[in-house]
């Protein structure tokens, strides 16, 4: 297949472009600077250059018109503006869509494990989107698609990791070296799901195989590896790796020491891939958020992992 990658050349979209290559697949990646398109380039004969943005929407539909698959992971990570952020996603999968009506081209969103949250128990892929978190117009964009015939399924992520970034977890790492401190809330037993990149990666290529079958059609997949790691045990992790005390922060104390993240910090989503396994022949085999943790090198590259790509 020739496969349109959005966030081709970032920490997630650069692990999806090599599973694809080395499954035979062509790969036309999104790049929106010189420096992208360059490590495109590097990355092999069957990966070709697209130039635009999650922004320019006329570069998205010409993208798109001319692949045979469509995977779609970028997104502008400045939570700052996540909720505008989080419309320009929505616009981004309208446009894709729209260059995919009428054929059994397939489409795949990106959203998170987060958008369905169902207390007391494990979500799954089943569970509608209820969440308040603007994130869900990913969601609503893709149900939107799915109305009109569009071949669309979503990936819902969890906490993405390999030894240099985490996910939201970089941002804790962030800010336990800003304040010399590694904290949780409450007791900490508060969980989040993860998986490794490069699962992430291949499950990725898998849903895009299986988006031209019968009955794929508005499929919802999650990426889950671990059901959930205590935000205790990653906060210690950090405090180990950082050598910096580990603290617990009352509810009432979490949003001025966490700021934005305090959204996030206290929240436990648990998740299950089940179904996904069961669906796609998926068996994630990657290490453990844990283990990668206890992996990286803090002090020489923790800064550049600071910034986390879509």
């Amino acid at each position: 297949m020739r496969v349109f990658v959005t966030g081709a050349t970032g920490f997630i979209g650069t692990a999806i472009v090599r599973e694809l290559i080395d499954a035979g697949h062509q790969v036309l990646g999104l790049a929106r600077s010189d420096a992208g398109a360059k490590s495109l380039v590097a990355a092999g004969a069957n990966v070709k250059v697209h130039r635009g943005d999650v922004e320019d929407l006329e570069s998205l539909r010409s993208g798109a018109a001319t692949a045979d698959g469509v995977i779609h992971t970028a997104f502008i990570h400045d939570f700052s503006k996540f909720e505008a952020n989080c419309e320009i996603d929505r616009r981004a999968i309208e446009a894709l869509g729209s260059a995919l009506a009428g054929s059994d081209r397939p489409l795949i969103v990106t959203s998170g494990t987060a958008i369905a949250f169902i207390p007391g128990r494990l979500t799954t892929e089943d569970d509608a989107p209820n969440s308040p978190i603007p994130r869900v117009a990913s969601e609503q964009a893709a149900a939107s698609l799915a109305a009109q015939g569009v071949r669309v399924s979503v990936m819902r992520l969890p906490q993405v990791h390999d030894p240099v970034k985490q996910g939201l977890v970089t941002y804790l790492i962030a800010l336990a070296r800003e304040k010399g401190v590694s904290a949780y809330v409450g007791d900490g037993l508060n969980r989040w799901p993860a998986v490794h990149r490069l699962d992430a990666a291949r499950l990725y290529r898998l849903a895009l195989e299986r988006g031209s079958e019968k009955g794929s059609a508005g499929a919802r997949y999650n990426a889950v590896a671990e059901q959930g790691v205590p935000l205790r045990d990653i906060a210690e992790a950090i405090g180990r790796g950082l050598k910096v005390p580990v603290v617990s922060k009352s509810p009432d104390e979490a949003g001025e020491h966490f700021g934005w993240l305090a959204l996030f910090v206290g929240a436990d989503i648990p998740a299950s891939s089940t179904l996904t396994q069961q669906r796609l022949g998926w068996q994630p085999k990657g290490p453990g958020l844990i283990a990668d943790l206890k992996a990286m090198e803090y002090f020489e590259r923790v800064a550049d992992a600071a910034v986390v790509h879509g």
